[in-house]
């Protein structure tokens, strides 16, 4: 299985992006990755919302091929303990797929449409976080399930 994830907008946060590569460049030893950034939409300002989410979404289903798993990061999504994350990911590795797609909105969120689309949403926190500080959460969480998989002294409980 390969894991791709989809974030809207570039990182402007040096350290950020430093961490976020520190541990994609980790979990390569487990599994196929890749970290892919959707351009921002040109002129928001004269968008409303709905319009931004709905052009986001046109970007996010251009990268997908029609056997791709969605998955949103959502704050409305299934919040996980780590184990249960790592647990959740053996699952969709036994299940055949070839790639799971994550993806990480932009500032309001998804459209109707990809919304439709996905299969199912993950919470990371009840919490609020910047959608560039996700990124780092998620990916370090990605490294943290599959050594969690392979028994490697990373993760303690």
């Amino acid at each position: 299985m390969k894991i791709k994830l989809l974030a809207i907008g570039k990182t402007d946060d040096k350290n950020l992006q430093l961490l976020t590569e520190t541990y994609q460049n980790r979990l390569k030893h487990y599994i196929n990755f890749e970290f892919e950034i959707i351009p921002d939409i040109k002129n928001v300002k004269n968008l409303s919302e709905t319009q931004q989410k709905e052009k986001e979404g046109e970007l996010i289903l251009k990268k997908l091929i029609a056997t791709d798993i969605l998955i949103l990061l959502d704050e409305k999504g299934k919040e996980f303990r780590s184990i249960d994350f790592s647990s959740y990911l053996q699952k969709k590795m036994n299940s055949g797929i070839k790639q799971l797609v994550l993806v990480i909105g932009g500032p309001y969120g998804f459209s109707e449409t990809i919304y439709k689309k996905a299969q199912g949403k993950i919470s990371l926190s009840k919490m609020t976080f910047s959608h560039q500080m996700i990124r780092l959460f998620f990916v370090e969480q990605l490294y943290r399930a599959f050594t969690i998989l392979k028994n490697e002294p990373y993760h303690h409980e």
